[in-house]
């Protein structure tokens, strides 16, 4: 499983929304959306400033995060962002990889 951060803002349909069925029901229907693609939560926060909401989800793939960023923004609700996070682990196997790279005008 991949780990994926979602974070966005609500539009004025997702706030009714959630002054309609609160907090908690947001997160229940969160919890079965990504269940529904494979996924489990690891955390889910409402916050203010530039974004609504903060997720970090584990979905088996980028087709299944990009599958509810679609769904979501479909349904004019909200305005998603999707993240692929990495592993410090990853990170150490990307710097070891052998990449021939030549960088522009040289």
């Amino acid at each position: 499983m991949s780990k994926y951060m979602f974070s966005g803002t609500y539009s004025l349909q997702g706030l009714e929304g959630v002054f309609k069925e609160g907090g908690s029901g947001r997160l229940e229907a969160t919890k079965r959306v990504l269940e529904a693609a494979g996924g489990t939560m690891e955390s889910y926060y409402f916050a203010f400033g530039s974004d609504d909401f903060i997720l970090i989800a584990d979905l088996p793939d980028n087709v299944s995060a990009a599958a509810l960023s679609l769904v979501g923004a479909a349904s004019g609700a909200i305005n998603p962002r999707v993240t692929v996070l990495l592993t410090p682990e990853e990170v150490d196997a990307a710097t070891k990889m052998s990449v021939d790279y030549r960088p522009p005008g040289k």
